[in-house]
């Protein structure tokens, strides 16, 4: 995996901003559990997601140079935009929620799940490319 490989970064940063978010959560919000939870399932999604952009990362750097393997690895960037997309919306109205006690509008943490799924599915089919 080369270094310069914009998925190995956007993953590497996008787990470290998991970890950040996982302290503040922890310490930094109030002791109202509903909210703190919601904050905590948040940076779950988001940590499990950083770890699929490193997946993404490895795919799109092992495909070999065919082109059955540009293909694949088209639809494995794809699934990362997804990825990103679907944690912003989805882990992000989680942490909007947790720190203001309120939705930032509805059906974006919905919207950001099937995002995810929807990223899950390309992902499946760039391995059967």
């Amino acid at each position: 995996m080369t270094a310069k490989n914009p998925w190995l970064i956007i993953g590497t940063l996008s787990a470290g901003l998991a970890v950040a978010a996982g302290a503040y959560g922890w310490h930094g919000l109030g002791d109202n559990k509903f909210f703190k939870d919601a904050f905590w399932v948040g940076v779950q999604f988001h940590m499990w997601h950083s770890l699929a952009l490193l997946a993404v990362a490895w795919f799109t750097d092992s495909r070999p140079q065919t082109d059955r393997g540009a293909a694949q690895a088209k639809w494995g960037r794809i699934a990362g935009l997804l990825f990103v997309l679907g944690m912003l919306l989805f882990s992000g109205t989680l942490y909007v929620f947790g720190v203001t006690q309120s939705l930032p509008a509805a059906g974006l943490a919905p919207a950001g799940g099937m995002t995810l799924m929807a990223g899950w599915a390309i992902f499946a089919f760039a391995a059967t490319r």
